[in-house]
């Protein structure tokens, strides 16, 4: 470990801890820190062993101290890479050096008073951004770099992030395009103006008024009706940091995870049974359809509750905080969210795990619930627990699905190391289907477009399929051409995204074979 560490100080500076060091005012020391509160000799780091057992430190009799982790010591403490020291009014990182392959410590620049550059001339970040390196293994763009006031998100790559040290202001951009060139040869330019453009439309360049600076506001009563109404709450931090601390990380042991895994897949044979066997009907209780569609929508309230909250504990055992939680009203329909978007800064084993972790949550609860669907005897009771158990698989079904933006297509993304890959593939399928395909069109894409669109049609169908079941039940309370007219409208809603992708780039292609 000697060798290893180094210390970080306020100003980012970093010093390499290679023997025994001294840290105070007076002069002479090997740390000297120009701070009324730090004693002429505060403290000493020692290394143990003839110079290669363990690091620790220890106060040489401050005046006020010397504290490790918050807590003050009273004799040699051995030091360990993240180690926070506070010696007067300077705070200390103890940070082990990282080679090229492994992970980085996040960086953080606060928001503050900033001399914003010119974008045609100097171009500077602006602060308030976290960066981080991911590990090698997290392919080419590994750099992330995120907006602390939008909470946006950058992937760049080495190259990138190399150039991004340079746009401090005290560059010329003629300065910054010779620099490039001299670096990654005749790419470079190019590769600097990509890098400025995307900075810019995030509104982190001085100058320059990024297009995703703020959000525009709707116009017009349809956008105004469909843009969702968001309530947030910022204290979920601490509340998910007590859940973890007061049993919730018992969850995520292993003897609780294999019991988990048991009951998911106990689940997932109990239910099928129960809906074959016709055990219940969705959305009716005690032959009454209002009555069991109150029992689902209580019971979807209370999975996804579940679900937000299991993402969040999962956040918090990687060390990571949940910056906000809340709810949104798209239309008339309510559901509630974790901002887990701290996950970027993880490796891609912790993103798929944060991402999993509801779903899991919706399949042990479904288990749970069909459980004891099986165990009662046929009445409303019964007719209770599996209306809470449809709700359950219902919201895993949902979520798992790899083809909408929610946590299944998270995991495929990080599987495949594809990212906009749900954007790409529609646009890659749109080309095609218009007859505008390309020979380095991919593969992985091509696949998952396809597969999209299957996807699609059979939920559709399955969609259709269910409805049917209600038909008897509907005609008792309005005539049939209502009632067939209702489902038919059921069916072209369901169908549509099916439709909106064939038919237009279809008509795209007939358009140009005439011309």
């Amino acid at each position: 470990m000697p060798g290893e560490l180094e210390l970080v100080l306020p100003d980012r500076t970093r010093v390499p801890v290679l023997g025994e060091m001294t840290i105070g005012r007076a002069p002479g020391s090997t740390l000297q820190l120009d701070d009324p509160g730090v004693s002429r000799r505060q403290a000493r780091i020692l290394i143990n062993g003839n110079g290669v057992g363990e690091v620790t430190l220890e106060d040489a009799g401050s005046s006020y101290g010397t504290w490790l982790d918050g807590e003050r010591i009273d004799g040699p403490t051995p030091l360990h890479d993240g180690a926070r020291i506070r010696v007067g009014n300077q705070e200390l990182v103890v940070e082990r050096r990282r080679n090229e392959s492994e992970a980085g410590r996040t960086v953080v620049v606060p928001a503050g008073e900033w001399a914003s550059g010119d974008f045609d001339t100097h171009p500077s970040v602006r602060p308030g951004y976290a960066l981080k390196r991911l590990e090698a293994s997290e392919g080419p763009r590994r750099w992330v770099l995120r907006d602390l006031e939008a909470n946006r998100f950058l992937r760049m790559s080495d190259e990138d992030a190399e150039l991004f040290q340079l746009v401090d202001g005290r560059h010329s951009l003629p300065e910054l395009v010779r620099e490039a060139e001299q670096r990654f040869g005749a790419a470079g330019p190019a590769q600097l103006a990509r890098l400025l453009s995307e900075l810019a439309e995030r509104g982190l360049l001085g100058g320059a008024a990024g297009a995703a600076a703020a959000d525009p506001q709707p116009r017009g009563l349809i956008e105004r009706l469909v843009r969702p109404r968001e309530k947030t709450w910022a204290g979920a931090a601490d509340l998910f940091d007590r859940l973890y601390r007061h049993g919730g990380r018992l969850l995520l042991t292993q003897p609780a995870l294999t019991v988990i895994a048991v009951l998911v897949l106990a689940g997932l044979m109990v239910f099928p049974y129960l809906v074959v066997a016709r055990y219940g009907t969705p959305f009716v209780v005690a032959q009454k359809i209002g009555i069991g569609g109150l029992v689902f929508l209580l019971g979807r309230f209370a999975v996804v509750a579940v679900h937000e909250t299991a993402h969040g504990l999962v956040m918090v055992s990687f060390g990571r905080r949940v910056r906000k939680a809340g709810l949104k009203l798209l239309l008339v329909f309510p559901y509630a969210y974790v901002d887990t978007s701290e996950a970027w800064f993880e490796p891609r084993r912790h993103r798929v795990a944060i991402s999993a972790a509801g779903p899991i949550s919706d399949l042990s609860l479904g288990a749970l619930f069909a459980l004891f669907c099986l165990a009662l005897p046929a009445g409303t009771v019964r007719d209770i627990f599996f209306q809470l158990a449809f709700a359950a698989y219902l919201g895993a079904f949902f979520n798992l699905n790899p083809f909408i933006e929610r946590d299944g297509y998270q995991i495929l993304v990080d599987l495949l190391r594809e990212p906009g890959l749900r954007r790409r593939a529609r646009e890659q399928l749109m080309r095609r289907l218009s007859g505008r395909g390309q020979q380095d069109d991919s593969s992985v894409l091509a696949r998952y477009a396809v597969f999209g669109v299957a996807w699609s049609v059979l939920a559709a169908c399955f969609a259709v399929g269910m409805s049917l079941r209600y038909e008897s039940r509907l005609v008792q309370v309005a005539p049939d051409p209502v009632v067939w007219g209702a489902l038919a409208v059921v069916w072209v809603v369901v169908f549509l995204p099916v439709i909106v992708v064939l038919v237009g780039p279809a008509r795209e292609r007939r358009r140009a074979a005439r011309l």
